[in-house]
């Protein structure tokens, strides 16, 4: 049974780089996920943030029955 169209989602794991092992839920399989960590800035500017960007790809082989979904990480991305 396919849990596609359910607002609740489905467990997936994150492979490789800096979120290797965490786990989120996602609704409709999306082709990519982005993870973002926040920078330290040197001086507080108008509300300024910087953030590192990085990006998981999903593991377009369908999970075996009983494991999760896999998004791997993209070292290339962005």
């Amino acid at each position: 049974m396919s849990n596609e169209g359910s607002m609740s989602g489905e467990s997936a794991v994150l492979v490789g780089g800096p979120a290797d092992g965490i786990r989120v839920r996602v609704v409709g399989r999306p082709p990519v996920l982005q993870v973002t960590f926040p920078c330290e800035v040197d001086a507080v500017t108008r509300a300024v943030r910087v953030e590192a960007l990085y990006v998981y790809r999903r593991d377009s082989r369908q999970p075996v029955e009983g494991q999760e979904q896999a998004y791997g990480f993209d070292g290339a991305s962005p």
